[in-house]
């Protein structure tokens, strides 16, 4: 599944200029009986944030993915398994703070497997100034 995605999002958004390695990871933030692959890719698009948007969605929904994976109740978020799951964590400087869409990812200091294939892939100092940016 995140080799496909990788393909498309080659195809549709842009040359993938960097790849983590694949980590196997257990679920965050619920239970389930299923493992995570999870990964980081660095991509040069051309693509404004709202259009990345649109186009890892498409990815989503072609790769199977057919429900939110969140779910708010009662002011808790609910995770759910599903099939692939593609955020934006970054997008060169830029900050932005809609309903659906939040730049930089607001979880994403907060989770072990995106932060270590992040590291993976970002200069050492370029990784240190988005830590203390983070905090």
């Amino acid at each position: 599944m995140l080799d496909q995605a990788c393909q498309m999002i080659g195809k549709l958004i842009g040359d993938i200029v960097r790849q983590s390695a694949y980590c196997d990871t257990l679920p965050w933030g619920f239970e389930s009986d299923n493992r995570f692959l999870n990964a980081v890719v660095g991509v040069q698009t051309v693509l404004s944030p709202r259009q990345l948007l649109k186009a890892t969605q498409r990815i989503e929904r072609t790769l199977g993915k057919r429900r939110q994976h969140a779910t708010e109740r009662t002011g808790t978020t609910v995770y759910h398994d599903r099939p692939i799951d593609i955020d934006i964590l970054l997008y060169d400087d830029i900050c932005i703070d809609t309903p659906d869409l939040t730049i930089p990812h607001p979880r994403m200091a907060q989770r072990p497997f995106v932060m270590e294939p992040l590291r993976e892939i970002m200069e050492a100092t370029d990784y240190e100034q988005l830590l203390r940016r983070l905090q």
